[in-house]
């Protein structure tokens, strides 16, 4: 069994407020976006200054401290993006990371495989002096907040980030990062309303915890233990999502709601989501429409911090533009509850995602998905 070991300067800060605190979904929409539209961008310039203007800049990776911020000459693969969205509250807590997402692209550059890592699985995280953390073994949702711990000012997301990328490369052997991002999900909702909704495949009959068929929240069982009152319903089939509904579509998480494999439920339908989004980003709708191309781009930049490691998200656009969304392969890694009931203390990755993690640093993923079948999400 592989089971791992162990538990932003101060930004700007209207732009993590507003977020309720049961908002505890990320699905990366905005990046994953960016990164697949450079063929769309390039024909768009003046859209491509305004949206470069919009999108967050930090020092994800702790290279400005190391002086490592000189642009690469280009792009070229194999490429790992650490994709990352948290649940913000306010200035003054902890950011977790509500959602760890990484887009592996093949030397090639004409495909991806997208893949999460549960929320709550048992890892190590290193010691990080910086934050005043010593390391110690838990759940990898506390990386970011044990990084973020700026001493005398408010936490620092962009610096938590630093943290979780070490231990997302302890768990899986990625030596470096290419870029990444951190998304928030006050914007995840304008974007998908930009769009004006999202055409989807819902593969099974679900219901909201948290919100009534209007959008509005459901109310709070008195003494607690849940809601009451009318919920939600997404049934199976073809669908259209407009923001609220997407976002909460993609956060349930729970049997009792109609996703039987709980959190692992929840990736796919993350992952199944930003496949049906990036392929609307591609549609004669938006693309040929210059002022709907621009409420979108301009959504999604408000919507993420990226670092490139000396390259513009513009830059990774145009590298990556030979990628479609039907070329991305979504990935299920196989794993299993460490304890149950009260004495639950978290989740583990079984064996083969340790081979899993060896054939994408040799680059040999192709041939892996060949002999397990398995690993592919289904979409339907």
């Amino acid at each position: 069994m592989l089971v791992g070991k162990g538990g932003t300067g101060r930004g700007k800060r209207s732009m993590w407020r507003g977020v309720p605190r049961w908002a505890r979904v990320c699905t990366i929409l905005g990046i994953v976006m960016v990164v697949l539209s450079g063929s769309v961008l390039v024909g768009y310039q003046a859209l491509v200054a305004r949206y470069e203007g919009a999108v967050g800049k930090g020092d994800l990776f702790g290279d400005q401290a190391a002086g490592a911020t000189e642009k690469k000459s280009d792009i070229k693969g194999p490429l790992n993006i650490l994709l990352v969205g948290i649940d913000p509250r306010n200035p003054r807590t902890r950011p977790l990371s509500d959602s760890i997402m990484i887009l592996h692209v093949p030397a090639s550059m004409d495909r991806g495989y997208l893949f999460s890592l549960p929320r709550d699985l048992r890892v190590d995280i290193p010691a990080f002096p910086k934050a005043e953390y010593s390391g110690g073994n838990e759940r990898i949702n506390a990386a970011m907040s044990h990084g973020s711990n700026v001493p005398g000012k408010d936490p620092s997301a962009a610096q938590g980030f630093e943290l979780l990328a070490r231990t997302v490369q302890g768990v899986t052997g990625i030596k470096r990062f290419d870029a990444g991002a951190i998304i928030n999900f006050s914007g995840f909702k304008k974007i998908v309303d930009a769009m004006g909704g999202v055409d989807m495949y819902i593969e099974r009959d679900v219901k909201s915890e948290h919100l009534q068929p209007d959008g509005t929240p459901r109310q709070l069982r008195p003494g607690g233990g849940g809601y009451l009152g009318p919920q939600a319903r997404y049934e199976k089939g073809n669908a259209h999502l407009n923001g609220w509904q997407a976002l909460d579509y993609v956060r349930q998480r729970y049997p009792k709601n109609g996703v039987p494999d709980a959190d692992y439920g929840r990736q796919r339908h993350q992952q199944q989501f930003i496949k049906a989004m990036a392929s609307q980003a591609f549609s004669a709708d938006v693309v040929a429409n210059p002022i709907k191309l621009d409420r979108v781009l301009r959504a999604a930049g408000q919507s993420l911090i990226f670092n490139g490691r000396g390259n513009s998200v513009l830059d990774f656009g145009i590298a990556l533009k030979d990628i479609r969304p039907d070329a991305i392969e979504t990935i299920k890694l196989p794993g299993a509850p460490i304890g149950s009931g009260s004495s639950y203390r978290g989740e583990q990755l079984l064996d083969p995602a340790d081979d899993f993690f060896a054939a994408l640093r040799d680059e040999q993923l192709d041939a892996f998905l060949l002999e397990h079948p398995d690993f592919k999400q289904k979409s339907k």
